[in-house]
């Protein structure tokens, strides 16, 4: 069932990713299948079954309304990547409350402290990520903090106060949700966790 669920968003996902419309044509990525759903079901496995259903929920209003979330996703991007371009489209976003900006500007923190402490114990499978923070954004690179920001105001509000209260377990847990996104990577690629990822990727550096 948790499984089913995984690959019900993701299809959805991925059938909104291949409509994003870009400036350039269409990215190389919006054909590479495998990367895509490696990459989301990594997350995915690590959420709690409330949070996945929420998210669907989120998913299925937006296909009934002819709303695309990823590129939705995309456009709140472009506030750090593309400030002018993003001018042009702010207004087609919905807007959050100044609260919830608040809030998940406080979730963002925990999780970008958690991707800097995994990049420093795993430097190998961590310099295979995404940069970190905001300030190294360029309309070419978009860092995690900024992805992160992207995604968590597509989130309804329901999904939002959940996904808040699942991040806010994992850190009073004293456990790191980067690593266990990460590890869920590392498996699906074919090795057997992180460390043994870090000690082969070490391996071919030296």
């Amino acid at each position: 069932m948790r499984d089913e669920l995984i690959e019900k968003i993701i299809k959805i996902e991925w059938n909104q990713f291949d409509r994003v419309q870009n400036e350039g044509g269409r990215a190389e990525c919006q054909d590479d299948w495998n990367t895509f759903y490696i990459m989301r079901k990594s997350q995915y496995m690590a959420w709690t079954n409330e949070l996945l259903k929420s998210y669907q929920q989120d998913l299925k209003e937006a296909e009934k309304c002819g709303w695309n979330m990823v590129t939705e996703k995309y456009a709140r991007m472009m506030e750090s990547t593309a400030p002018a371009k993003y001018e042009i489209l702010k207004d087609r976003l919905l807007k959050r409350s100044e609260s919830r900006i608040i809030l998940q500007e406080e979730i963002i923190k925990i999780q970008v402290k958690w991707m800097e402490e995994f990049v420093e114990q795993y430097p190998y499978v961590g310099g295979r990520a995404r940069s970190i923070h905001t300030y190294d954004d360029t309309p070419y690179n978009t860092s995690y903090e900024t992805y992160l920001r992207g995604e968590l105001g597509t989130y309804s509000d329901k999904t939002f106060n959940l996904y808040k209260n699942f991040v806010i377990d994992i850190k009073e847990a004293g456990e790191n949700l980067a690593y266990k996104i990460l590890n869920n990577t590392v498996q699906l690629s074919g090795y057997k966790s992180i460390e043994e990822a870090e000690a082969r990727l070490g391996d071919g550096v030296k």
